[in-house]
């Protein structure tokens, strides 16, 4: 074999010597994986089964050295560069088309100082891993809704999670960051060292560099907590959405409520409540009961369990990784009755039981921080709005896109034209990005231009040097 063909950053294909390559292979502790290698077929999948690319050059980094050789080989060859986590983006950022994965997979080591209530935690970790380490100690700190996200993708993006509405976003718990910029320095960032590059790692979304390890503040949390479902039947949907609306802007700190249109297991559309409370166990009956006992629901399931047990109460089968998904959202402050209304037609005419339409409910301690402490530009007490496709079969993507793009047609004119930038689509438009910072933008551009001004990390809700 002569060289290996890769995809620059312009676009165009070039050819990379087998010299450089081995040279690349040489320098890492880790694994260079090529197409033809035997793991090749594995190493290349994401989260999103929607999402199939081949990249000419995955490193499966075994610490900081590879990560730096890497991004060195990527940034003087001008490859296109993808950055994987836990493989969890659902626009399927974490890899790329004939350019070079950095994979950081392997990376797993976590420390808890249970005294101090920190943890350091590497960027391979996913949330159900550094949970199972800080609940050792009845600790943790915000963290997603699913355990088998990424704790890198979900906290550079925001980081919303059970916990928010008590101890604020993922960033809201971070003290500091370990991060290898483009240009290879590696650099501790946190509000004593390089403040400004900690500011725009906390929301920017993975523009800035590749954070390699994180350090939270942890809290007191669980062992046991409430939590559970409420599920009503979907004749139910317009009364208890309108509930939820109401019963949602009243909670206290310590609870949270999300909301559902999803199909039973075998494929009945229904309405659920997705409650929890982050205290004491009688103090969250007390607090959910109004939203236990309204209507006459299917099932109630919320109950006591064990907090690692509520952060998986959504994987299955939601979560599973390598189902086929097509993913839109975005924000909003009111939730008007049309909007309800379209959102239960669209439940009505579901394309798979595996999809849903989800609404997640922004409120406390993460609605409080001033939207210029972190680069999480759009707080303030809001509703995030998902509507999601996801399948098994390839053969039926066509069915179920037009599914969700029909049903966000209608969606979209009657909410805002921001999200949070976790959840931004492959396919938004680059005014979405710019929206959904908000007000933080043009400081993001600058500091774009500072740590990344040829826009080596590009994969992601980009923002652009200059721009």
């Amino acid at each position: 074999m002569v060289g290996v063909q890769v995809t620059t950053l312009d676009g165009a294909s070039t050819t990379l010597s087998d010299a450089l390559v081995d040279e690349l292979r040489g320098t890492l502790r880790g694994q260079l994986i090529r197409p033809g290698d035997e793991t090749y077929e594995q190493a290349r999948r994401v989260w999103n089964g929607n999402i199939d690319r081949r990249p000419a050059l995955i490193v499966r980094c075994a610490g900081v050295a590879d990560v730096i050789a890497a991004i060195n080989v990527a940034r003087d060859n001008e490859l296109v560069l993808a950055v994987r986590g836990g493989a969890h983006s659902a626009a399927g950022h974490g890899t790329c088309e004939g350019g070079m994965v950095i994979d950081l997979g392997a990376l797993k080591g976590i420390w808890v100082d249970p005294q101090r209530r920190v943890a350091r935690a590497q960027a391979g970790v996913v949330w159900r891993e550094l949970d199972a380490e800080t609940q050792a100690f009845g600790l943790a700190t915000t963290g997603g809704v699913v355990s088998n996200t990424g704790i890198a993708g979900l906290t550079l993006g925001g980081g919303l999670g059970w916990l928010m509405g008590k101890h604020g976003y993922s960033v809201d718990n971070l003290r500091a960051l370990d991060v290898v910029t483009a240009d290879g320095r590696f650099l501790t960032a946190s509000a004593d060292e390089h403040a400004d590059l900690f500011w725009g790692l906390r929301g920017g979304g993975g523009n800035f560099g590749i954070v390699t390890s994180f350090e939270y503040q942890l809290h007191a949390v669980g062992p046991i907590i409430l939590g559970g479902l409420v599920i009503h039947p979907l004749e139910q949907a317009q009364a208890v959405l309108r509930f939820y609306r109401e019963f949602s802007r009243e909670l206290p700190d310590e609870a949270e409520a999300y909301a559902a249109l999803q199909t039973t297991p075998d494929g009945i559309p229904v309405v659920g409540l997705m409650l929890g409370y982050n205290g004491p166990i009688e103090e969250g009956e007390r607090v959910l009961a109004p939203a236990r006992q309204f209507g006459t629901p299917l099932a109630d399931l919320v109950q006591p369990m064990p907090y690692v047990a509520r952060q998986a109460m959504l994987d299955e089968p939601a979560a599973v990784h390598g189902i086929q998904r097509y993913w839109k959202s975005g924000f909003t402050e009111t939730i008007s009755d049309e909007l309800l209304d379209v959102l239960i037609e669209g439940a009505r005419a579901f394309s798979s039981p595996l999809s849903a339409i989800v609404i997640f409910n922004i409120h406390g301690a993460g609605a409080r921080v001033p939207a210029r402490a972190t680069a999480v530009g759009l707080r303030g007490n809001k509703w995030d709005f998902n509507v999601l496709s996801q399948w098994i079969d390839p053969v039926e993507s066509p069915r179920h896109i037009a599914w969700t793009r029909e049903l966000w047609g209608q969606v979209e004119p009657l909410i805002s034209g921001s999200a949070y930038v976790n959840h931004i689509a492959g396919d938004d438009k680059p005014e979405k990005i710019r929206a959904s910072f908000g007000a933080n933008y043009e400081r993001l551009v600058a500091l774009k231009q500072q740590y990344d001004p040829t826009n080596l990390f590009r994969l992601n809700p980009n923002v652009k040097p200059g721009s």
